[in-house]
């Protein structure tokens, strides 16, 4: 764990304190990466492992930096460090840091596992009715979208909501945005219109809980949908403490009912199972008018909050040990979901399918801002994760084919998409490869242009054109940026999204799982440049297909052009035809070529290899298909 980021700006300033250049007789200082309060480190850090504190070998770590917040108001003055806090409230929440047991032979589960933990810890710690989650390349850009995040759940009606999706924005991302990282259509289009459904799937970050709702437990109150297309509605209101106990009082705790069966879902900590009827009372609305349903009383939640001890954080360590989610529900029913690589849509499905709804909250100044990778071959890997992800849900039991019928139907049409969309890559490819074979045997798309199919053409154009445009005028993208959606659409779907079914079938049908490894590397000139990843080329085998396209068309390109010329009979028009749709195939993959470029057109030598391998073996194999005769026609049988 080493603080690169910092080293390149102790050298930035170097080199501008010395004419910028980089003495080589000067060290630079810089600190390794820290965990403590106090700015040592941890025993036994990676560089120097010790006993029972390795990498992925260690006990339960937990270090609390900031205690418990006073109860009273604790108010700031002028002069603390020249800031100027008068009639502010300068307490800080309690901050700790948890990192959970691990030992070699134990399936820890990656992120959903440790977000779980997390979950547990804090139960015991702080039992916020609310948690935040946020990834680690991510930071809070602006701390009133809590609280705005906060409103839907503590609003009327906000009982049924289970989490608070916020869109993702991302920093450090070349201006022209090449592989679509934004991914702006996806977040102020699709995600703003589920918003109007049942509400916007998990993507894994930027997303505010309800804690609650993550026990697996069902909504106060929520909607059965039957009949062709849902249209039959049914409401049925079941109040966690009303419903299951079948008495009138709100306070009555949630332990009290044996059909939940607390030690076989939740573990057998005893302190965090009491947590549960806490968290949820803690997160209703406030009961200050008749309308509310499920509410709490004004000043419930006054009471102050016990200081920690020795046994309640003795407890919080115990809870985030290997062995505690032995023979429990945690993974399966309760918390993040295990079993997929896209853990984050699983568990966004799971609440839906109880019958929850989610919020989608666009702030006016971004909530929360992160990075992406920009470099093609990362992200390429990073959409191949989210496809197989995608397969996995397909042929497991999270198809949305066997959602329940609290799961609207356009919701489940959206989660069918989720599991769908990777499978569209084989008529894709299949789309992409049409031009270069109509160049080729000389016969365009369709045997003759007339009225009717022209006009058919026309209007599925003008239609598809005319959607795009309310599209991109109702969520405010850019032409631009609905262009590079587009085209990073395409190379995705020809390369990762294709692999991710061949990979996705595989494992079910043979049990075979394939990885793939990056090789050749062509580094940047310049390392100071904040984009020099862009122009970073690590050969990978996703490359291949978008490759093999790129030089097809090519090819078909130069040999339809000789085919007409040296024709008795030269076709101009269905030439030009073909032309112009191969032209648009390789306007979308445009993107690709020029991230294989590199800067200033170093390109890789396994790249040269295999464009070259590919010309020759396509151009000789067709000739062996279709040999031209005397005559400069094309031959008239196969011949092979």
């Amino acid at each position: 764990m080493y603080n690169t980021r910092e080293e390149k700006k102790e050298k930035q300033l170097l080199k501008e304190k010395n004419g910028g250049v980089l003495p080589s007789d000067q060290t630079i200082d810089v600190p390794k990466a820290t965990w403590m309060a106090d700015g040592t480190h941890w025993p036994g850090t990676w560089y120097n492992s010790t006993a029972d504190h390795a990498k992925g070998d260690h006990a339960g770590i937990l270090q609390v930096m900031s205690k418990v917040p006073d109860h009273d108001p604790v108010m700031g003055y002028a002069d603390e460090k020249k800031l100027d806090f008068t009639g502010v409230d300068v307490r800080v929440p309690m901050f700790a840091y948890v990192s959970r047991e691990k030992r070699p032979g134990y399936d820890h589960n990656k992120k959903a596992g440790a977000m779980n933990a997390m979950v547990r810890a804090s139960a015991i710690l702080s039992n916020g009715p609310f948690i935040l989650n946020l990834d680690c390349d991510h930071y809070i850009y602006n701390s009133h979208a809590i609280k705005e995040g906060m409103c839907f759940m503590l609003d009327r009606g906000g009982d049924r909501v289970c989490y608070i999706q916020f869109p993702q924005r991302f920093e450090g991302i070349d201006p022209s945005d090449r592989y679509a990282n934004h991914n702006t259509v996806f977040f102020d289009g699709n995600m703003r219109a589920l918003d109007g459904l049942q509400g916007p799937m998990y993507v894994g970050t930027g997303c505010m809980f309800r804690r609650y709702a993550l026990y697996g437990f069902e909504p106060p109150r929520f909607i059965e949908h039957t009949g062709v297309f849902g249209r039959v509605k049914t409401k049925i209101n079941r109040n966690p403490n009303q419903a299951r106990l079948h008495v009138d009082d709100d306070q009555e705790p949630l332990t009290s009912d044996a059909e939940m069966d607390l030690p076989q879902k939740f573990g057998n900590s005893t302190m965090f199972t009491d947590t549960i009827p806490i968290a949820e009372f803690q997160a209703r609305p406030l009961a200050d008018h008749k309308s509310v349903k499920n509410g709490r009383p004004p000043g419930a939640l006054l009471t102050p909050r016990p200081p920690l001890d020795a046994p309640t954080v003795a407890e919080a360590i115990a809870v985030i040990s290997c062995w505690y989610e032995d023979k429990t529900e945690w993974g399966d029913r309760i918390g993040w979901i295990y079993g997929s690589v896209t853990e984050d849509v699983v568990t966004g499905y799971r609440m839906h399918n109880r019958g929850w709804r989610s919020i989608y909250c666009i702030t006016k100044r971004d909530a929360f801002r992160g990075t992406a990778p920009i470099n093609l071959t990362d992200r390429l890997h990073q959409v191949l994760r989210w496809a197989t992800g995608s397969v996995e849900i397909f042929f497991s039991k999270n198809n949305a084919f066997f959602a329940s019928r609290r799961l609207k139907f356009l919701q489940r049409i959206a989660y069918l998409n989720v599991g769908i969309y990777p499978f569209t890559s084989i008529f894709l490819v299949v789309y992409v490869f049409i031009p270069a074979m109509s160049l080729f045997s000389g016969q365009f798309i369709v045997q003759g242009l007339d009225v009717a199919f022209l006009t058919y053409l026309l209007l599925i154009t003008v239609s598809l054109t005319l959607i795009s445009l309310l599209e991109v005028r109702w969520s405010g993208i850019g032409l631009e940026e609905w262009w590079r959606n587009e085209q990073f659409w395409v190379i995705g779907g020809t390369s990762a999204h294709l692999v991710a079914v061949i990979q996705g079938l595989l494992k079910v049908i043979a049990g075979i799982e394939i990885s793939f490894t990056l090789t050749t590397k062509s580094a940047g000139e310049d390392e100071d440049d904040i984009y020099a990843d862009l122009y970073l080329v690590k050969w990978t085998s996703l490359f291949i297909m978008p490759l093999t396209i790129i030089i097809v068309n090519i090819v078909a390109l130069i040999m339809g052009f000789l085919r007409t010329v040296y024709s008795v009979i030269p076709q101009w028009n269905k030439f030009m035809g073909s032309t112009f749709f191969s032209f648009w195939v390789l306007s979308h993959m445009y993107p690709f070529a020029k991230g294989l470029m590199g800067r200033r057109g170093r390109v890789p030598t396994i790249v040269y290899v295999w464009s070259g391998l590919l010309s020759i073996t396509i151009a000789l194999l067709w000739i062996s298909i279709d040999p031209p005769v005397d005559g400069g026609g094309s031959g008239g049988d196969i011949q092979i």
